[in-house]
């Protein structure tokens, strides 16, 4: 047998597989082999002859049972010597191996051990035997569906003198169509803090595990990200922050934070309710910021709400007390003048602003007011890395008729996952973009891309997916992504879009 066109052939083919290599989630495999053979040296004893080995070739096909565990039935032919220099023999033989991987499929080296049992006919002798393959082999990843395989055997044989070693060089192959589109949710635990991301309240800043994966800087057993004192042991009454004498008004809010006073006056005593100097006994406007020049009442009030001029910050618009005598449309303490959302109350520390989702974004720069999010990302939580692949992944998986807006069933497994991440994750919603190329009628494929949007909408709905978390949309031709002018361009732009939203 001519080894050297058993080398020529088994790259030229080799390398036809990797120019059609696919995915390597297949079950089903074919694998070719130029195999050596020696019958000589184990009933010698003289392993180091290479003169020894004689041609032979496989054919095998595997199947995958596990991640781990690969069966084979491999058919082979060659010529073999039994310790006879004058006389070679014909052999062929087919069996079963089990393979034990030490990896999984898809990695770019996968070492095995195997075992297995094969009959084996002599042409000379025209007899059967039986043979038992112990061995080592290793699949080298070449391309998405195309592996170089390397196996070296020893076969004891059960006839007497058909002890023998069988090494082979080839390729495999992987089969037919993916089993299902997975793409597997891992856990991802982005701090190192123990909380995985899907549970950790703060997922980029390692914390405590008793507080959902959230720091507590002061240990006051409140999280950081709910303590507005973080910096200062508090307690839960007081939202984190200390009171230090202890009158009920917490030191950030207290104007007399080492004097014990009312709730009423801010934390200051009774004593001097305005707080403008004069102590009420002597104050003929208690109740009144005034003047020590004046009894403590006001000098001027142009605009009578209560504040003197000289104390009035807006002096020509009525306001309050607390606000410094400018106007507070919205009552949350916080001047109009300086309130950057006044029409609806909000806090001091965001300069009146609220913050509805109490993520320490405030409403007026929160891109998702309504969701807990990142400060760093607008206050918007950070959609996960397998999230946006999947989605990504779905944009070409999601397949219709020719010209129509009737989902394929090879569309239905993606989808299905989108459906698994919305129950998973109750914060999310999708907006759905169907797309076309530049080929027929504008308002057509306006009408055909909103169609094919609407299917995949109709399909979550479906599948218990409340309409709420969901809306769709047709762009047409509107929105290429890829160019017009060539058919690959073209079938890029034929898309379905999916994107996380929040509130």
């Amino acid at each position: 047998m001519n080894v050297r066109y058993l080398y020529t052939l088994l790259i030229v083919i080799m390398m036809a597989m990797v120019v059609d290599a696919q995915n390597p989630l297949r079950k089903d495999a074919l694998s070719f082999k130029v195999l050596f053979l020696d019958y000589e040296s184990p009933i010698t004893g003289n392993y180091g002859n290479l003169r020894n080995y004689k041609n032979g070739l496989e054919v095998s096909y595997q199947r995958n049972i596990s991640q781990y565990l690969n069966v084979s039935i491999p058919l082979r032919a060659g010529v073999v010597n039994f310790n006879n220099e004058f006389e070679n023999d014909m052999i062929v033989s087919l069996g079963g191996q089990a393979q034990a991987q030490l990896f999984r499929d898809g990695s770019p080296a996968i070492p095995y051990a195997l075992l297995g049992a094969q009959a084996v006919y002599e042409n000379n002798n025209s007899a059967f035997g039986i043979e038992i393959p112990v061995g080592v082999g290793v699949d080298l990843k070449m391309g998405k569906n195309a592996y170089f395989n390397i196996q070296l055997e020893y076969h004891v044989g059960l006839e007497d003198n058909r002890n023998n070693l069988t090494h082979g060089i080839g390729f495999k192959y992987l089969l037919g169509k993916k089993s299902e589109a997975e793409m597997p949710l891992q856990e991802i635990d982005f701090d190192k803090d123990g909380v995985p991301d899907e549970n950790d309240n703060c997922p980029d800043v390692a914390g405590l595990i008793e507080l959902n994966g959230c720091p507590d800087t002061d240990g006051d057993g409140i999280p950081d990200n709910e303590d507005q004192c973080p910096d200062f042991a508090g307690t839960i009454e007081m939202n984190g922050c200390p009171d230090s004498d202890g009158d009920g008004v917490s030191d950030n809010d207290d104007e007399c934070p080492n004097l014990a006073g009312l709730v009423d006056n801010r934390g200051c005593p009774s004593n001097d309710q305005d707080n403008d100097g004069v102590i009420d006994s002597e104050d003929k406007c208690p109740n009144l910021t005034g003047s020590p020049d004046n009894d403590g009442c006001p000098l001027i009030d142009r605009d009578n709400d209560g504040v003197s001029d000289d104390l009035d910050r807006c002096p020509d618009a009525p306001g309050t007390i607390e606000t410094n005598g400018c106007p507070d449309s919205d009552g949350d303490g916080v001047n109009d003048d300086v309130d950057e959302c006044p029409n609806a109350a909000g806090l001091r520390r965001y300069n009146g602003c609220p913050d509805r989702d109490g993520d320490g974004v405030h409403d007026g720069i929160d891109r998702c007011p309504g969701t807990v999010g990142l400060p760093n990302n607008n206050g918007c939580p950070v959609v996960k890395r397998e999230v946006k692949e999947l989605l990504d992944f779905a944009q070409r998986a999601v397949q219709f008729d020719v010209g129509k807006s009737t989902l394929k069933s090879e569309s239905y497994p993606v989808l299905n996952q989108i459906v698994d991440i919305l129950n998973r994750n109750a914060a999310y919603g999708i907006a759905i973009s169907g797309h076309t190329d530049s080929t027929g009628d504008t308002y057509k494929n306006l009408d055909l891309s909103e169609s094919r949007a609407k299917a995949c909408y109709d399909y979550l709905i479906s599948r218990g997916i409340s309409s709420d978390r969901l809306n769709y949309v047709g762009y047409g031709e509107a929105r290429p992504i890829a160019t017009n002018a060539t058919n690959e361009g073209r079938k890029i732009n034929r898309r379905v879009e999916f994107e996380v939203k929040f509130k």
